[in-house]
């Protein structure tokens, strides 16, 4: 019985763990994913009532919008984000760019030339680890396969989501601390709305300068302030429902929203309700978002059903006098959270693009050690900071950036339904009637606030499409031109024979040492390798041609992260090395980069050794690479040791015991505490099972590592033997 107990106790602690997580995931998602979302009530009514609608004021028009809030709240982002939506992530990712990479790796839409068929071994590659059916492929999916111009039209839908989730960084910090500011004419009746402004611009760029420290330090108080936000206003929310009107329940029936239509017309169907495109977890959306925020919205309408010349004021007006500057300072950190929340967003999609091909190279610094993807883009963040402070003193009102908000947030939820509906096919291969009624059902209610919202076009309506239309240009012409200049390079790559020709010299002097030539193709040689040989005296004894090549993934799991292979004959000594990195990875140098590189080439050694098909050289087989395992150091041919002392690495060149050669490297690795030399060796051991070639090429590995590393990099070289300054650590 005790064993019996025993067991039922194991069983229950990773269920009870799971719950744990779960709750906890669920806490940290109200300050990182619905800031914005739970600073609406601030402005919703406000900008539904400020247009044709404020010739309605009564309570039946009230009731009406109160309907139509409630059945877009719960279709959108209960139904179709909540529900559908997050059934679609990208490995635990999500956002247009994500589920575009989804789609590429499923129906071959990318137009990136260098995604080669070996990133299909990756284990994240498809959705569940499951390839799509190519026997049974839909003509949809031949048929944007066949056609380029599909899948550019494709692209470019995707970059214009992208846009304007960017402009939504530039608008949502501008609503939300306007709004949030906006409650000082309430009680303070003597200042002046250009004070008000001024604070807010105040405010804005403060949070902006505050960006290149990161959020780790203040993150935990996030979701606190969130928290106490949601519960005030459902609070506020309650107590005015049962003070000013208790039936206004009877507004949660579509008869209203219907009724609401017949008198007021299409022009009342925006009501700024895109800030509904945030969703995450749906126990913190179901258990606390939801009800607290209906609550408010029903509580804002009892009250404005008996107050209707309080319709322009807004939020403020409904809180109860003894907990009005409480709920102010609370209202003003949560829309400093949402607003934070945003840009955060903005980075991550900024990175997302560039590690697509869709945007130039930046400065990313990663501002946390411990906090994974905690990245700050200065370039970015500076044009956020100047365009938004712009935004909010040229509109100076929130109706007028409401009015541009709606227009970004729903371009992105047409998009996302459009993306949706081609993922039912490809990636979830449902029949096309299962996608065709998501497209409608969804398609059209979007299609409707969208159509109504570009009405207001010439009230403030302009400045998303304005500033999609300057980013996606950006962003197709880089990837245009990326594009160009790979096949550019993929035309005039040199050629084996000529390599061959040269001879294992190369025609030059080889001089110890490893040489990393980082280029962009992943198979051939580059062109510039045949300047390098054409004008440089002497090359490196080891050459490596290094590519640092971003995966439509999220995460490369570090053992699936190298690909390894051998250009030319043995006694050439070049290896071809390709870094995969998913578009969410941090490309940092923190793995020891240079030590992994020679771990996995002398892997390569070995495994090659064992294949009796590479005895000898057949030019047939030129570019076939193989995975190698950087984690499990049990099956290296090399043992990497740690050990103390000052002695320095060029001493040991002449000293070789009898049973190891040995190579001693040193390099500078950060510790959260200090910093401190570690120095490593590299040994080869004298076993009787290693053939005679193989330990003279993996002993010429070693030997090189030990003369030094040169990072050659098209127009410049840089030399180290020490530590790794990968490029990409700092531009990606």
């Amino acid at each position: 019985m005790d064993a019996e107990a025993g067991v039922a106790g194991a069983d229950q602690l990773p269920r009870r763990q799971y719950y744990l997580n779960l709750l906890l995931l669920a806490y940290q998602s109200f300050g990182v994913v619905y800031g914005d979302l739970s600073t609406s009530p601030l402005y919703v009514y406000k900008s539904t009532f400020s247009g044709k609608l404020r010739h309605y004021q009564d309570e039946e028009t009230v009731f009406g919008v109160l309907s139509l809030i409630f059945w877009t709240f719960t279709l959108i982002p209960l139904l179709k984000y909540v529900i559908i939506v997050l059934s679609a992530d990208d490995n635990g990712e999500g956002g247009p760019f994500a589920l575009y990479s989804l789609l590429c790796r499923h129906a071959k839409l990318s137009l990136l030339p260098n995604q080669q068929a070996a990133d299909e071994e990756l284990s994240s590659y498809y959705r569940n680890g499951f390839a799509p059916r190519n026997g049974s492929s839909p003509w949809s999916r031949r048929f944007l396969e066949k056609h380029k111009k599909m899948r550019t039209l494709f692209l470019l839908i995707v970059l214009c989501g992208a846009s304007m989730v960017i402009g939504d960084g530039v608008l949502t910090p501008a609503i939300s601390v306007l709004s949030s500011m906006s409650g000082l004419h309430v009680r303070a009746t003597g200042l002046h709305h250009s004070s008000v402004v001024l604070l807010s611009c105040i405010v804005l760029v403060g949070l902006f300068a505050l960006q290149h420290r990161g959020t780790q330090k203040v993150a935990f108080m996030f979701a606190p302030i969130v928290i106490i936000w949601l519960l005030s206003i459902g609070g506020i929310g309650l107590y005015n429902i049962l003070h000013w009107n208790p039936n206004v329940y009877q507004a949660l029936s579509p008869y209203y929203m219907v009724k609401f239509f017949r008198k007021t017309g299409s022009e009342a169907m925006f009501a700024d309700l895109g800030h509904f495109t945030s969703a995450s977890v749906r126990v913190a959306f179901i258990t606390v978002i939801y009800p607290c925020l209906m609550l408010q919205y029903m509580g804002h309408a009892a009250f404005l059903s008996k107050n209707t010349f309080h319709m322009p004021t807004g939020f403020y007006d409904t809180i109860p006098e003894p907990v009005f500057w409480p709920v102010f300072v609370v209202a003003t950190l949560a829309a400093v959270v949402g607003s934070q929340a945003v840009i955060s967003a903005t980075f991550s999609i900024v990175k997302q693009c560039h590690a697509l091909g869709c945007f130039p190279r930046v400065k990313v610094v990663h501002t946390s050690r411990w906090i994974y993807g905690q990245i700050y883009i200065p370039e970015i963040n500076w044009i956020l900071m100047v365009l938004c402070v712009a935004v909010t003193i040229a509109f100076r009102d929130t109706t007028l950036i409401g009015n541009a908000y709606g227009i970004a947030c729903m371009t992105v939820m047409l998009v996302t339904t459009f993306l949706m509906a081609l993922i039912v096919i490809f990636v979830w291969q449902r029949n096309i009637i299962f996608s065709l009624v998501f497209l409608v059902f969804f398609g059209s209610i979007e299609a409707v606030y969208l159509s109504s919202s570009l009405m207001k076009v010439p009230q403030g309506g302009w400045v998303p499409l304005v500033l999609a239309f300057i980013f996606m240009s950006v962003m197709y012409i880089w990837h245009y031109g990326s594009r160009r200049k790979y096949q550019f390079d993929l035309q005039n790559k040199v050629s084996m024979r000529s390599i061959l020709s040269l001879g294992p010299s190369l025609g030059i002097v080889r001089v110890p040492g490893v040489g990393l030539i980082y280029t962009e193709l992943v198979t051939g040689v580059p062109s510039i390798f045949s300047h390098f040989v054409t004008n440089l005296p002497a090359f490196h004894e080891v050459l490596v041609f290094l590519c640092v090549k971003s995966v439509p993934v999220p995460y490369v799991s570090p053992d699936e992260r190298y690909l390894v292979g051998r250009i030319g004959p043995k006694e050439y000594r070049m290896y071809r090395c390709i870094v995969r990195y998913g578009y969410k990875d941090v490309q940092r140098d923190d793995d020891n980069f240079e030590n992994m590189l020679v771990m996995s080439i002398a892997k390569f050694i070995m495994m090659e050794a064992e294949d009796a098909s590479s005895a000898s050289y057949d030019i047939a087989n030129e570019g076939r690479m193989a995975v190698i395992t950087t984690t499990d150091a049990s099956g290296s041919p090399l043992a990497m040791r740690d050990f103390d002392g000052l002695a320095d690495s060029m001493s040991t060149r002449s000293s070789k015991s009898e049973s190891l050669r040995s190579l001693q490297s040193s390099y500078e690795q950060e510790s959260p505490s200090v910093n401190r030399r570690r120095r490593v060796r590299f040994e080869v051991p004298e076993e009787d099972g290693m053939g005679q070639q193989v330990k003279e090429e993996l002993t010429a590995l070693v030997e090189a590592k030990h003369a030094g590393i040169a990072y050659i990099m098209g127009a410049f070289l840089y030399q180290s033997q020490e530590e790794l300054k990968f490029p990409e650590e700092v531009c990606y």
